[in-house]
């Protein structure tokens, strides 16, 4: 599992050529590691200078290391979801019974591993969401680990939409397909627009 593994060890399989752990799992990482910076942000915004916003840091230091928490949660997903596609696809098929088995084990697969990425979005976007809420209280010091967070989490989202994409076009049931998106479209933008928006405030307050 990623979650319990060193980080050389993690690139190593990573480099690998094996299928997991791949993009969708990277993605989570990206947004674990928004969260942490966001987490990190606010701890460093404490004590008696910023004490008029210490109900603000708290909740956004409690918020933001629940996202780390479960955006590793979703590195691990998915890696197994993505693992679970593979197996599918080694199903036997030498009968008429086999096949039809076979091929609703890859669709219900497929389904879950878009499923991972469309959370993961929602993960990033609220980190960008706290990292917004923090800026204008946050320690200048690590101002810029504001902005680092905000594109750790477009990073991890505009990869998410991608993984989610290659899924989907897998996908033969229209319903699926339909949900998916209408849980997902249009989400990745948000997130893209709101983390871009983000930095360059950043920027503007560092180069003022």
């Amino acid at each position: 599992m990623i979650s319990s593994e060193t980080i050389q060890d993690y690139l190593a399989r990573l480099a690998a050529r094996q299928p997991t752990p791949g993009g969708g799992a990277a993605a989570a990482l990206h947004a674990a590691q928004g969260a942490a910076l966001v987490a990190m942000v606010a701890r460093y915004t404490t004590g008696a200078k910023f004490e008029q916003h210490a109900a603000l840091v708290a909740r956004v230091t409690a918020a933001a290391d629940h996202l780390v928490d479960e955006a590793v949660r979703l590195a691990d997903a998915d890696e197994h979801a993505f693992q679970a596609v593979i197996d599918s696809y080694k199903l036997p098929s030498d009968t008429d019974e086999l096949k039809a088995a076979r091929k609703a084990a890859i669709q219900a697969a497929l389904v879950q591993a878009a499923q991972t990425p469309a959370q993961l979005i929602r993960v990033a976007g609220e980190v960008v969401e706290l990292a917004t809420d923090l800026l204008d209280a946050a320690n200048p010091n690590v101002i810029s680990d504001v902005a680092a967070a905000a594109d750790a989490a477009r990073a991890a989202a505009t990869t998410a939409r991608v993984n989610i994409d290659i899924n989907v076009v897998a996908i033969k049931d229209p319903a699926a397909r339909a949900q998916l998106a209408g849980e997902t479209d249009g989400l990745e933008d948000k997130v893209v627009l709101a983390a871009d928006s983000l930095v360059k405030r950043v920027r503007e307050r560092i180069l003022s």
